[in-house]
C-alpha cells in the first residue's frame, strides 16, 4: 500500500509539473507574439513605406490612368499644402499638444491675400504679410496655451472656428480671381512630373528634419513631450519651445496658403476646408503617437504620400467623396489604435505570466 500510495504521488506531482511546463510554454509563446506586436508598433514608418509601395503598385496596375505623367504631378501637387502643414504639426503633436486651426489659418492667409490684391496692393508686398498672419495667429494659440494654461485642443478648436470666421468677414462669398499669372504659372509649373512646388516641400521637410531629429531644440521637444515636468526640471524652457511651435505652425500655414490661392488661381474665404483632417490623419498615420514624445518625419513624409495616392486612386476610380472621407477617417483611427496594440498586449502578457509563475512556485 505504501509503495502505490507513493507512486500515485510521484504520478500526480509529475502531471502538476507537465501541466505547469504547458502553460509556461503558451505564456511565452503568446509573450514571444506580443514582443513581435511591439516590435511591429516600433517599425510602423517602414510599414507605411511598405504600404505606400504596395498600394501605389495596386493602382498603377489597376487604375486607369494612375501612372501617367500628368497625374503623378497632380498626386503631388494635392499633397503638397497637407505636407508642408504636417511638418510643424509633427513638432507639435510631438510635444503632446495638437493645433486644429491650420486650415483656418490657411484660408484667413487666403482672404487677406485675395483682399490686399483686390485693394491693388502688389503681391510681393502682400505675401510677407500674410506670413505675418500666419505667425499672429500661431501667437494667439501659443499664448493662451502656455501663459493662460489652456488645453490646446479647446483652444484650436476655439480659433478654428474664430479665424474661419474672419475669413469671411474680410472676403465675404468673394473668390478673387485675376491674381498674377507669373505666381499662378510657378505654382503649378514642374520638372518633368516632378512639380516646381514638391521640391520645395522637400527642402523644407529636410530642414525640419535637422531641426527634430539632429539639435538640441528637437530632443528638447521629444523631452517635453514624453514628460513636461521633468523636462522642466531638466531645463527646458516648455513655455517658449510650445509657444514658438504653435507660431512656426501658422506661419507654415500661411505658407501653404500662398500655394493653395496661387494653384487653384482663386482667393476665397473657404480655402483650404477640411485640411486639418488630412494633415492630423498623415501626422499620426506616420507613427507620431497622440500622447506626445515619440514619432519622426520620415513617416509623417510616407503617411501624407499614402493618402494621397488613396485618395488619388479612389477618384480615378470614381469613387463617391463619402467614401473618401470614410477611408481617410478609417486610416485616423488605425493610425490611433495600430502601434499602441503591441504594448497593451504584452503588458496583459506579462501579467499573465506572473501569475502562472506565482501557481507555478505555490
Amino acid at each position: 500500500m505504501p509503495a502505490e500510495k507513493t507512486t500515485a504521488a510521484t504520478s500526480t506531482a509529475m502531471s502538476s509539473e507537465q501541466s505547469a511546463e504547458k502553460s509556461t510554454a503558451t505564456a511565452e509563446r503568446a509573450e514571444s507574439f506580443g514582443r513581435r506586436l511591439t516590435g511591429l508598433a516600433r517599425r510602423w514608418e517602414g510599414l507605411i513605406v511598405v504600404l505606400l509601395v504596395a498600394v501605389t503598385l495596386w493602382a498603377t496596375l489597376a487604375v486607369d490612368g494612375f501612372a501617367n505623367a500628368s497625374n503623378v504631378s497632380f498626386l503631388l501637387l494635392d499633397t503638397t499644402e497637407i505636407a508642408i502643414m504636417a511638418l510643424t504639426m509633427t513638432m507639435v503633436i510631438v510635444a503632446a499638444e495638437i493645433d486644429l486651426s491650420v486650415a483656418s489659418t490657411l484660408g484667413l492667409c487666403c482672404a487677406v491675400l485675395g483682399a490686399l490684391w483686390h485693394a491693388n496692393l502688389p503681391i510681393e508686398a502682400i505675401m510677407p504679410i500674410c506670413l505675418l498672419v500666419g505667425a499672429a495667429c500661431g501667437a494667439v494659440n501659443g499664448l493662451l496655451v502656455t501663459r493662460l494654461g489652456l488645453p490646446s485642443l479647446a483652444v484650436t478648436i476655439g480659433t478654428f472656428a474664430l479665424y474661419r470666421g474672419l475669413a469671411y468677414v474680410i472676403l465675404g462669398d468673394r473668390a478673387v480671381a485675376d491674381l498674377p499669372p507669373a505666381y499662378t504659372g510657378l505654382a503649378t509649373q514642374a520638372l518633368g512630373p516632378i512639380p516646381v512646388a514638391t521640391l520645395l516641400v522637400a527642402v523644407l521637410a529636410a530642414a525640419a528634419a535637422v531641426v527634430l531629429h539632429a539639435t538640441g531644440l528637437g530632443r528638447s521637444i521629444y523631452a517635453l513631450g514624453a514628460n513636461e515636468e521633468a523636462a522642466f526640471f531638466a531645463g527646458v524652457r516648455v513655455k517658449r519651445i510650445k509657444f514658438w511651435l504653435f507660431v512656426a505652425s501658422g506661419v507654415f500655414a500661411a505658407l501653404a496658403s500662398l500655394g493653395y490661392t496661387f494653384r487653384y488661381a482663386s482667393a476665397r474665404a473657404d480655402n483650404g476646408m477640411g485640411l486639418e483632417l488630412a494633415v492630423v490623419a498623415a501626422v499620426l498615420l506616420g507613427g507620431v503617437s497622440i500622447f506626445g514624445g515619440r514619432g519622426g518625419l520620415p513617416g509623417v513624409l510616407a503617411a501624407v504620400l499614402l493618402l494621397g495616392v488613396v485618395r488619388n486612386a479612389l477618384i480615378l476610380a470614381d469613387v463617391a467623396n463619402e467614401v473618401l472621407n470614410f477611408v481617410t477617417g478609417l486610416l485616423l483611427v488605425a493610425s490611433v489604435l495600430a502601434p499602441n496594440l503591441g504594448a497593451v498586449w504584452r503588458r496583459r502578457l506579462s501579467h499573465r505570466t506572473v501569475r502562472l509563475e506565482g501557481d507555478t512556485s505555490r
